[in-house]
């Protein structure tokens, strides 16, 4: 039996012979149900209601941040969180290419141009190095901030991207970027229970963006939201996204052009059930990921091995094949076997739209692209 085989079978077993194994499948086994009666009782199932309150309270807890404002999705959520730190319309936002296309999305959407950036190998986020070298080479540091010398725009933001909830090297980004005047926005939307020495994610940026999509740790149907521990942004945040309207009992009064991203009570209600289960959903991905560590060791296929100095949500589990060739067949049979598995994102300068973005050499974005595959990390709860 090739290992191949022997892998499709052993994900199998871990998720009860299911006839089809998800990649990273929610689940729902606390209050979901109450609640959401709870809201269609209450007739609030709109944007207001008291289960956007308590969410945003608790997820400012479980982040230790001083404040959270739900959302629609997470990409909306980076979006305002990048407007907030000060991106303007022809701007330069520097992320990384590995990395879904709504973090680059969410910078298009102010008409800013991203700059991509390589990655560490170990993180599969934005390489401090890379990101240093790149400022020396490009960076006019002047008393407003730092602009880029090929194209005299100006540096506006710097986003970093926990991919797969893998903590990216987050404290020299952050040492980097204050040396630069360039401000930080973490996109955590896949790092929600992950943390770095101690800190956890979506508390280093100036405002850090989640999401809780239904593939996430964590599920509100569709849902994000920011986090940041300086109030007066946080204020603007809820501001802008709730049209920008003035608060008034009856009148309706906007000051500027604001977006309707309110996170419906709906599915502020389905966030808090979630919460409530939160630390037992991650236990039981742990356990997962500690039974693929023993099996792919004894098949002889590599698992993506937990960064340095972080605790890890093991949010998607991966292995690093040995070529492309390779990676593409254990995609065919997995997926021809009802085990869906997936490789990385398509590099973002890769997609027609960012094809003539500035980047640097992405030799570890290239690498790790061509030979990683996420496979089912769902809770098998």
């Amino acid at each position: 039996m090739s290992n191949f085989s022997k892998t499709i079978g052993f994900i199998k077993n871990q998720f009860y012979k299911k006839s089809v194994v998800q990649l990273h499948e929610p689940v729902f086994f606390g209050n979901e149900k109450k609640y959401l009666n709870d809201t269609i009782e209450s007739t609030f199932v709109s944007s207001v209601g008291e289960y956007v309150t308590k969410f945003e309270k608790e997820l400012s807890i479980l982040t230790n941040t001083k404040k959270a404002v739900a959302m629609v999705n997470g990409t909306s959520a980076l979006q305002i969180a990048l407007k907030i730190a000060g991106v303007k319309s022809d701007d330069e936002v520097i992320t990384q290419a590995l990395t879904f296309v709504a973090t680059a999305n969410a910078v298009s959407y102010l008409n800013a141009k991203p700059i991509f950036i390589d990655v560490d190998i170990d993180t599969y986020g934005l390489s401090p190095k890379a990101l240093e070298d790149f400022l020396l080479e490009h960076g006019d540091l002047r008393e407003n901030g730092t602009y880029n010398k090929k194209t005299n725009r100006r540096i506006a933001a710097c986003v970093p991207m926990h991919s797969f909830g893998f903590m990216c090297k987050i404290d020299e980004i952050v040492n980097i970027c204050k040396n630069w005047k360039i401000p930080v926005v973490e996109d955590a939307a896949e790092a929600l229970g992950s943390s770095f020495k101690s800190k956890s994610a979506g508390n280093f940026g100036l405002i850090n963006s989640f999401s809780f999509n239904g593939n996430k740790i964590i599920t509100s149907g569709g849902g994000g939201a920011i986090t940041t521990n300086n109030l007066i942004l946080a204020e603007k945040a809820k501001y802008l996204t709730t049209t920008a309207k003035i608060p008034h009992k009856w009148n309706y009064e906007h000051s500027e052009i604001g977006y309707n991203f309110r996170m419906p009570n709906l599915n502020a209600a389905l966030a808090c059930a979630q919460l409530e289960n939160f630390n037992k959903i991650k236990k039981n991905k742990k356990s997962l990921y500690e039974e693929y560590c023993l099996f792919f060791k004894s098949v002889g296929i590599k698992l993506v091995d937990i960064p340095k100095n972080s605790e890890w949500n093991y949010w998607l589990m991966s292995v690093i094949l040995d070529n492309k060739k390779e990676r593409d067949m254990f995609l065919s049979e997995t997926n021809k076997n009802q085990v869906c598995t997936r490789p990385v994102w398509e590099l973002m300068f890769n997609l027609p739209m960012y094809k003539n973005c500035q980047k640097d050499s992405q030799t570890n974005a290239k690498f790790l692209q061509a030979r990683t595959v996420n496979i089912p990390s769902g809770s098998t709860r």
